[in-house]
């Protein structure tokens, strides 16, 4: 994997778990048996349906308003790390390309909360940083550990990292 191939989900999943990350990169992609995922999916399709996802090729983002604000729905009740990571992921991918993206907004559908996070120079720095961990934690050869349990509350990955 090169720069070029990290998306959004990479990021995320590298906040959340590196060893999710790793796997996901294999191919390894129970997501799609996992409840939790097909509510995020039909919280994600319900809400703000008059928006239109942007593709920049690896990273897809929900919505670029005119003002160049990147918005991206949550299925989570509360902002996350790997949320705010994975919005200033996009902002990068956009600047770029040329779109001088001036931050991130989180919605929250469940909760009917919204975050906004300006795109700083810190936060370009931190996407950068960002990027590198993601090829660094995909290029290994084994899987990195495996969280403590509690963390793991909900990840469809289970059943592979306690399995053993």
């Amino acid at each position: 994997m090169t720069a070029a191939d990290v998306g959004g989900v990479h990021i995320k999943y590298l906040y959340h778990c590196p060893r999710q990350l790793w796997l996901y990169a294999r191919g390894v992609r129970p997501e799609q048996l996992s409840s939790t995922v097909q509510l995020g999916e039909a919280v994600h399709e319900t809400s703000y349906s008059r928006s239109s996802p942007i593709d920049l090729g690896a990273a897809k983002l929900d919505h670029l308003d005119g003002a160049a604000w990147v918005h991206e729905v949550k299925s989570s009740a509360k902002p996350s790390r790997a949320d705010e990571a994975q919005a200033m992921h996009y902002c990068y991918r956009l600047h770029e390309v040329g779109v001088l993206a001036q931050g991130g907004i989180l919605h929250y559908p469940k909760t009917r909360r919204t975050k906004r996070l300006p795109y700083t120079n810190e936060a370009a720095e931190q996407a950068a940083i960002d990027i590198t961990k993601v090829v660094e934690v995909v290029s290994a050869t084994d899987s990195p550990p495996r969280l403590a349990r509690p963390a793991c509350r909900g990840c469809s990955y289970t059943d592979y990292c306690w399995n053993e």
